[in-house]
């Protein structure tokens, strides 16, 4: 993670979102269900995005069932920012007992990525805005077996970012994020344009890249035809997928799923063993496949208000 010096804002704005972080988890839930009101019904947000991108992709649904179904897609949002922000108080050993104790995700098969660990050079795994993305932080430190406990350790995981336009949210929200690893070894919050040459660096070291991969490509990044997509024809970056199959990594998507309100479960899902056997674009094919097939089983459980078709 980058390590420059805490502005003014950045201090402010930590400290606010700290003495509400502290506060257990039922209460963040309870103020989603307002921050989802507030969204919704007061500013509109993205309305016409949301009621668009769940019409093309759900046609066979009447408006009064989107109308529905968009309602949930806020709920869904509320508790999003609800929990990142308790998440923010999940801070270095204390913190990961509370995440230990919250049952908030339950890891299903930590034997699957072990075995996938043991048999890669490095690992691509490929994430969406399925779940809830910001706790990632807390993958070692969730609900598993504890008789399979995992392979590697986060000194080996890079979180792969967009930098914010914002100074101030872009460190507060990189930190929150990172809280619970604060006393540890992990340095690897990876900037999207620096990613290429820390492979290149450490291309001879064990290494996890958690690779968010679901956004439209970028005004200058590279368009890819990855075929149809929820009934639509898809766009996309293969920035990871091209990486993989560079350094010959193993490739996997991580599979969110909602238990109830304020649970997860989190699936590991191999897609290939070595990336330098297949087209950034076949990858990026078979990952949309496995996506579409979560986001039809609960289709709330997805981030909607962004334009992923243009």
């Amino acid at each position: 993670m980058r390590q420059e010096k805490r502005s003014f804002g950045v201090v402010l704005v930590e400290a606010v979102l700290g003495l509400f972080a502290r506060l257990p988890l039922r209460f963040h839930l309870a103020c989603g269900r307002f921050f989802s009101w507030l969204l919704r019904d007061v500013l509109h947000y993205r309305r016409d995005v949301v009621i668009t991108n769940l019409s093309r992709s759900f046609p066979e649904l009447k408006y009064k069932q989107i109308k529905e179904l968009a309602r949930k897609c806020y709920d869904h949002l509320g508790d999003i920012v609800a929990e990142a922000i308790w998440f923010g108080g999940c801070k270095n050993a204390k913190g990961r007992k509370r995440l230990h104790e919250s049952n908030i995700v339950d890891v299903r098969n930590p034997e699957v990525f072990n075995e996938v660990y043991d048999n890669s050079t490095n690992m691509m795994v490929l994430s969406s805005h399925a779940g809830n993305w910001e706790l990632l932080g807390g993958w070692f430190n969730y609900n598993h077996n504890p008789e399979i406990p995992f392979r590697s350790c986060p000194a080996e995981i890079g979180v792969v970012y967009r930098r914010l336009k914002s100074k101030v949210w872009d460190r507060v929200i990189a930190d929150n994020r990172c809280n619970s690893l604060k006393d540890t070894d992990f340095d690897g919050y990876l900037e999207s344009m620096e990613v290429f040459r820390f492979a290149i660096v450490h291309r001879k070291e064990k290494f996890i890249y958690i690779f968010p991969t679901d956004q439209y490509p970028y005004g200058i990044a590279t368009k890819h035809d990855v075929g149809m997509f929820l009934n639509q024809p898809t766009l996309a970056m293969t920035g990871g997928t091209a990486l993989a199959c560079k350094f010959g990594m193993s490739v996997s998507y991580l599979r969110w799923k909602v238990v109830e309100r304020g649970r997860y479960s989190v699936e590991f899902v191999p897609i290939c063993s070595n990336a330098a056997d297949f087209t950034p674009e076949r990858i990026m094919e078979l990952y949309y496949a496995e996506l579409e097939k979560d986001i039809q089983a609960q289709p709330w459980n997805y981030l909607w208000t962004h334009k992923r078709w243009k």
